[in-house]
């Protein structure tokens, strides 16, 4: 019987267009559309622009487009950059790798121009769905996300990076045996730990876009000759998940119903600009204020249910840095409950730094709730200053595959973001282009697209 990495590399080598299911296939141009409308509006942010200064400090061979601007790259550099921007503000999709879409698509788009062939559209949706598909399944294959973030690990960075590998591989069209090699590179690549949790700094942006880049080199050294080992998954001493994972691993989940069951079609579209883990709670009470339009100086309390995973992840209430902001459960119910929405723009300096806001946060109270296991969703009840309470709890988050946001959300979001750094002309024609990409037959004027005049 093959080896559960001969399996996945066989999967990359040999899966097809024809075999993606047509639903499958919309939620991948959805997906794409959202990613570039999230990363260009990333690279408008002033930790993009010092990692820009400093790819281009390092010089080299100019191949690779960076997004949502005129300059150009080698292709580990742009994958690196446009995983930056594409997982800036908190608005890429979850529910891969977990950040698969701020992963997988800067680096296949970034190894564009090491393919000598014209990349039609359908390669480029094959080469995302199984990036997509192996990154989440080593995400499983670790115990899944509560468990392997749980214990320290960024999952977007230490299982993303072979997400993003294998969709190197399949768009360059490596064999199986470069496939595998390129797993085995790519696992001695992870990496990507939850410190930035406690003080608000950076590391969290950086971690997509190591894992981009990661993938390209990681395929590109098998494309070369270069072995990686061939006992990655295996119960063996400096094993990924032995290493990783020594005491979560379920190494069956890498290969259960491969080709069968499609990860993409687990993952959400974030309407919000903060932590998932923030989303149904913000759902809740988006819920209640519109039933009841009570006015902000009118709720004496809020009050959360969460689980202790929750509160260790997103209980903060540190605003001075956007990242810390953006991991706040209180912030985010703030935000919704006084600017009406917590999207992007509700995260400015102004907004967020408001003094009514410290007020209206010391109001929220977060409470374990002993009765939820570490995936629940939280509860929110209103408390008023006339004696009024009502409570809410949505299990599933907006934006996730069972509560999808519609189309018309979706352009939206994409327009709003896109908008930000191209022009009008410009945020339509992508929009057109990435909407009917299994039609088109060079990939390449998508990227042409994403260049800033």
């Amino acid at each position: 019987m093959a080896s559960t990495l001969d399996q996945l590399a066989t999967f990359i080598a040999d899966t097809r267009f024809e075999q993606l299911p047509d639903v499958l296939v919309e939620q991948a141009k959805r997906h794409l559309l959202d990613t570039l409308g999230a990363s260009l509006a990333g690279s408008d942010s002033p930790i993009w622009r010092d990692c820009l200064a400093l790819a281009l400090a390092e010089g080299g061979h100019q191949q690779a487009q960076v997004w949502g601007s005129a300059r150009q790259v080698n292709p580990r550099q742009a994958a690196w950059l446009n995983g930056v921007a594409a997982h800036m503000y908190e608005l890429d999709d979850t529910g891969g790798c977990d950040h698969s879409g701020a992963v997988v698509i800067p680096a296949i788009l970034a190894a564009l121009p090491l393919v000598t062939q014209p990349v039609e559209g359908q390669a480029l949706l094959v080469a995302m769905v199984i990036g997509y598909d192996v990154g989440r399944r080593v995400l499983e294959a670790c115990g899944g996300y509560s468990a392997h973030n749980g214990a320290g690990w960024h999952s977007t960075a230490s299982c993303g990076v072979l997400g993003a590998a294998a969709a190197v591989c399949s768009l360059l069209q490596l064999d199986r045996a470069q496939c595998a090699s390129a797993l085995g590179i790519a696992a001695s690549f992870s990496g990507g730990l939850w410190g930035f949790i406690h003080d608000g700094s950076h590391t969290k942006k950086l971690h997509a876009a190591r894992a981009a880049e990661g993938g390209v080199q990681a395929a590109l050294l098998a494309q070369r000759g270069i072995n990686g080992p061939s006992a990655v998954f295996e119960a063996k001493w400096g094993g990924f998940l032995q290493t990783l994972a020594p005491e979560t691993q379920q190494p069956a989940a890498l290969t259960a119903d491969l080709g069968v069951v499609w990860k993409l079609a687990r993952c959400s579209i974030k309407p919000y600009a903060s932590c998932r883990g923030t989303h149904a709670a913000v759902d809740a009470l988006n819920l209640m204020l519109v039933q009841h339009p009570v006015k902000p100086e009118q709720i004496e309390r809020i009050v959360v249910g969460l689980n202790p995973f929750l509160l260790e992840m997103c209980g903060g209430r540190e605003l001075q840095s956007l990242a810390s902001a953006q991991m706040s459960l209180p912030y985010a119910l703030a935000a919704r409950a006084l600017y009406g929405s917590a999207e992007l723009a509700s995260y400015d300096d102004a907004k967020r730094l408001h003094p009514q806001v410290e007020a209206f946060m010391a109001q929220i109270e977060l409470v374990i709730d002993e009765q939820q296991g570490r995936d629940d969703e939280p509860w929110v009840r209103i408390e008023t200053q006339q004696g009024e309470q009502w409570q809410q709890h949505v299990s599933v988050p907006s934006g996730a595959p069972a509560n999808p946001m519609s189309l018309e959300a979706l352009l939206a979001k994409y327009r709003s973001l896109a908008g930000r750094v191209l022009p009008v002309e410009q945020v339509e024609q992508l929009e057109a282009i990435c909407m009917e990409l299994d039609d088109v037959a060079d990939v390449q004027e998508v990227v042409a697209l994403l260049a800033r005049a």
